[in-house]
């Protein structure tokens, strides 16, 4: 009779939930002799009131190994249909060149260079967003980029609180495109709201109307139209305002 295990006795789906899912056996015990208990069920019994507990197993499938799990994950993920997007209004899909993909999204010299503990991997990704700010300087010709502002019009909200901070101009006004994205506007909005500010949304060509403290304008607009800001920003500039401009960066490129 052969001592060596059959392949059905080796394998063990459990094996790649106890990867994932919480302690092992030892972890566990460990615990318990800290609280005083035996066995998870005396835990329950001791914390858990008998009136709410579940006095039944659980009626749950069979575990999965790992290549059961994925072939089950890329079945899911075949059922999503891929439509092409025409909201517009700044949601538009992108594509990442390959080069870019595999040095930087995917490059394990992010994260694995460090100690697998949260304080250090994040300095990987610091030196990422370092990279990725030294490159908008690049495109914008600014003397500063930061990069820890969630979305653009959480930005544009920052940037008027920042105007109003440094502008020299007296005004409580602050200037937004009308063609400005809508979500932008509204955050605007809220935003002017709380610091007491008076927001005025209007055509850009009626920009010279209006005495502000600063203005937002849109490089593309949210309808894609294309406008020379340079003279609106020279007219800002002559009311000692600030011009702040939310522009996609590939239009830096192009444009």
């Amino acid at each position: 009779m052969s001592l060596l295990p059959s392949l059905s006795q080796l394998h063990d789906p459990d094996a790649f939930l106890r990867r994932h899912l919480g302690p092992d056996a030892a972890e566990q015990q460990a615990m318990l002799d800290v609280l005083g208990v035996a066995s998870r069920t005396e835990l329950i019994e001791q914390t858990v009131p008998p009136g709410i507990r579940f006095n039944r197993p659980l009626a749950l499938p069979p575990a999965l190994d790992e290549q059961a799990a994925l072939e089950r994950l890329r079945g899911y993920a075949e059922q999503n249909q891929r439509w092409t997007s025409l909201i517009g209004m700044g949601y538009h899909g992108t594509r990442t060149p390959t080069v870019i993909l595999r040095n930087v999204l995917e490059n394990p010299g992010w994260y694995t260079a460090y100690t697998p503990y949260q304080p250090e991997i994040a300095q990987g990704r610091l030196e990422a967003l370092l990279n990725y700010q030294q490159m908008v300087i690049d495109l914008t010709g600014l003397d500063l980029a930061n990069a820890s502002l969630l979305d653009e019009a959480t930005a544009a909200g920052e940037a008027m609180a920042l105007a109003k901070r440094v502008a020299k101009s007296r005004s409580n006004r602050f200037f937004a495109d009308e063609h400005c994205h809508p979500q932008t506007l509204s955050v605007l909005q809220t935003r002017a709201e709380g610091f007491g500010f008076e927001l005025v949304v209007d055509s850009l060509d009626n920009l010279d109307k209006h005495e502000v403290f600063g203005a937002l304008l849109h490089y593309p607009n949210t309808h894609g139209g294309v406008h020379d800001l340079r003279p609106a920003i020279q007219h800002l500039h002559s009311q000692q305002a600030i011009a702040c401009v939310a522009a996609d960066l590939l239009s830096l490129l192009l444009l």
